[in-house]
């Protein structure tokens, strides 16, 4: 008959451990130009409703719709809070301005907001427009690593400001907020968030993937993209597909992922007067007596596998052995079960 020992308090320790890798596809540290390849058949835009015209995806191999390793990095987009730079979807009265950068607009500042009447302010500027960055969800794990954002867009790298101010974030309905500024790896350059009369770059949501840039910022900074984007009433300007060149020729997006791995270690413990007979049929007869006459005066076991149960003496779960263990009455044993989660 099987017999059970039950942990105690001290038998249990639970850790938590921050791993990180690179966001993008084969733990590619860096994007570059060669990497940065939009799909004929996705950026289309051709119609007000074709998808290019809301977001163009960025894959990590050139021709991606002639490869089958090609994985979507990330998307661009433009917004508007009243619907510029993009073709109305109807010309109909009282459709003006219902279009694909109107929407964009609408959805963010609602993801962030929870409503459709705020609109996104950058160090006390508030514009009119955006740009969009969206980290394809199945690049990161739980959150995007603060402080790993290098962005280059022309010749200015942008990074969020979590090293700067210690991690301090604004918290909104999707998670934390932080500053999108000028210099590396978490570090603002300069002593000023406004490093334009647009107001700051823009804001970074590690928790939900994202980044909001301040459109007139970026092109002010000549940085960027040289000139400011076009905000013309029912046409098609096409603005993220300037941001998407501009990031081609900065032709560097470095950005971390990180998961928190939770462990739970629990000490398994063969004292010496334990665990020192079987219940393994083929050490007896047909008669019950034992066939290795050495189990009477000197038993000797080898342990391989630790199973852990419930208190309804369930199974729950098994942790094998590299090797065997010998186990005698001269002899303990401390086994680590490691479990992750």
């Amino acid at each position: 008959m099987a017999s059970y020992t039950r942990f105690s308090t001290d038998d249990v320790v639970i850790t938590t451990e921050k791993v990180f890798t690179s966001t993008w596809s084969n733990n590619t540290n860096e994007l570059t130009s060669a990497t940065n390849e939009t799909s004929s058949n996705q950026a289309v835009f051709t119609s007000p409703t074709s998808s290019g015209n809301y977001y163009i995806e960025v894959y990590n191999v050139a021709d991606p719709d002639n490869s089958s390793t090609a994985e979507v990095q990330y998307s661009i987009s433009y917004g508007h809070k009243a619907g510029s730079g993009s073709e109305d979807i109807n010309d109909g009265s009282g459709a003006e301005g219902l279009n694909s950068s109107r929407a964009i607009y609408s959805q963010y500042r609602s993801l962030v907001f929870g409503d459709e009447t705020r609109n996104f302010s950058f160090n006390g500027v508030t514009p009119d427009d955006i740009y969009v960055i969206n980290i394809n969800r199945a690049r990161y794990k739980q959150n995007l690593r603060l402080g790993s954002l290098n962005l280059k867009i022309g010749n200015t790298t942008l990074t969020d400001d979590a090293v700067t101010n210690s991690g301090s974030a604004v918290l909104t309905n999707v998670g934390r907020q932080f500053n999108i500024v000028s210099g590396s790896s978490g570090v603002m350059s300069g002593s000023t968030l406004s490093q334009t009369l647009s107001g700051s770059f823009g804001l970074f949501y590690p928790d939900a993937g994202f980044i909001i840039l301040n459109a007139g910022a970026v092109s002010e900074s000549k940085a960027s993209m040289g000139t400011a984007p076009l905000r013309n009433s029912d046409t098609a300007d096409l603005n993220h597909q300037g941001l998407l060149d501009a990031i081609d020729t900065g032709a560097s997006f470095i950005l971390d992922t990180q998961e928190n791995i939770s462990s739970q270690f629990y000490f398994v413990r063969a004292k010496n007067k334990e665990f020192n007979y079987t219940t393994n049929p083929s050490y007896i007869d047909a008669n019950g007596n034992l066939n290795f006459t050495s189990m009477i005066d000197n038993p000797v076991t080898y342990i391989t596998t630790i199973g852990l149960y419930n208190d309804a003496n369930e199974l729950l779960a098994v942790a094998k052995l590299s090797q065997p263990i010998t186990k005698d009455f001269t002899k303990e044993a401390l086994i680590k079960v490691k479990l992750d989660y």
